[in-house]
């Protein structure tokens, strides 16, 4: 699966999944762009992708206002002169029950998770319609797109949902220009956003955190989280041409927790 010569967009590309997918995607040769708005983890991961000899540069992004994103696709044609393939991943995802929820809590969720996709797809699709060579859209939705995981996560739930709809529609138009548009959707990652989670996450007095996450790893088959490499080599499959006949599709990569 090589991608030598193409150029990759990765939002939220610094961390977890999304350092995952940037680092797959940047071994098969592609030109990395880390659109990533937490500053030091997009430096570290273009400084630790560049150490291993693979082309990377970060862009400091905010993917929810229409400017930054338009900074984002300009920053990307200026330096590579393209845009072969966007994966749409960044994401935020605060535990908060409905009856605590703010409006404003929940359109920041969805300003990120679903408007973010809108305008880097909107944008990075005009480019590869423009160039008539067509391309690549990854959406990272969640298995919460198919089901819920946990009370606490309505506003996430509702923006994976959306995700998930936007990506078959979107595919459906952008076809006739060669773009194909699919979803991977994850299951239990181990990421540092997930981990700083569980460590936040208030729990009842003589409650053990060992037993929640054993309980949560006892409904996957495989008995056990995944890893953001895993994501990764998915993502780098639905980029290369090993996926040509493929559009409008999501991908569970959850360790079987769906059958449970």
């Amino acid at each position: 699966m090589d991608l030598t010569g193409k150029t990759a967009i990765v939002t939220g590309g610094g961390l977890g999944i999304g350092y995952g997918i940037s680092n797959r995607l940047a071994q098969a040769g592609a030109s990395i762009v880390i659109a990533e708005r937490n500053e030091e983890a997009g430096k570290s991961a273009e400084e630790n992708l560049a150490s291993a000899g693979l082309k990377a540069i970060f862009v400091d992004t905010d993917v929810s206002v229409e400017q930054s994103v338009k900074n984002l696709m300009e920053k990307t044609i200026s330096k590579y002169g393209a845009i072969d393939i966007l994966v749409n991943n960044a994401g935020i995802y605060p535990t908060i029950p409905l009856k605590d929820m703010s409006i404003q809590d929940f359109e920041k969720v969805l300003a990120v998770n679903l408007k973010g996709a809108f305008l880097c797809t909107k944008y990075a699709s005009d480019d590869m319609i423009k160039r008539k060579q067509g391309g690549k859209i990854i959406n990272i939705t969640s298995i919460d797109a198919l089901h819920p995981s946990s009370v606490g996560l309505a506003h996430y739930d509702a923006s994976k949902h959306g995700l998930w709809g936007f990506t078959k529609n979107i595919a459906l138009e952008l076809a006739q220009y060669g773009i194909s548009v699919n979803a991977i959707a994850p299951g239990g990652i181990l990421t540092p956003g997930v981990q700083r989670l569980q460590k936040s996450m208030p729990l009842p007095d003589g409650v053990d955190p060992k037993l929640i996450l054993e309980s949560f790893l006892n409904k996957i088959p495989m008995r056990r989280l995944g890893n953001p490499d895993e994501i990764g080599k998915v993502a780098l499959f639905l980029a290369s041409d090993m996926s040509s006949y493929m559009t409008g599709s999501q991908i569970v990569v959850d360790g079987g927790a769906l059958l449970s």
